[in-house]
């Protein structure tokens, strides 16, 4: 009897109780989460540091930079809130390219760009 009724006040609780919390935000409202695609999550595209060109090599660059960013927050609807604030304040973007520049750094000293 006692295995009866908790596997029935599981069930109850799991279909009555919605999934919110840090990880499962509610579907509408301030803290709703519209996922970034998987793709967007990647940390190193390609999985390397190797590019055939500088050109290619700072592309890559800023591509870790963003993905870096949409890891820490994979939520599109709160970067696309966040994008008015610093993209118009020229402080946030020069802070933006110094991040891209050291990406672009570590990427140089992979491919040893400066003894080609």
């Amino acid at each position: 009897m006692k295995k009866i009724l908790a596997l029935t006040l599981g069930a109850a609780f799991c279909f009555a109780a919605p999934a919110h919390g840090p990880n499962h935000p509610p579907a509408h409202g301030p803290n709703h989460c519209e996922a970034l695609p998987k793709e967007a999550l990647v940390l190193v595209p390609g999985n390397s540091l190797i590019t055939a060109t500088p050109e290619e090599g700072r592309k890559l660059a800023i591509t870790l930079a963003q993905h870096t960013i949409h890891n820490i927050q994979p939520c599109l609807n709160k970067l696309k809130e966040g994008r008015g604030k610093y993209s118009n304040n020229p402080a946030d973007l020069i802070q933006a390219a110094q991040v891209i520049a050291a990406e672009f750094a570590t990427i140089a000293a992979a491919n040893n760009y400066w003894k080609k």
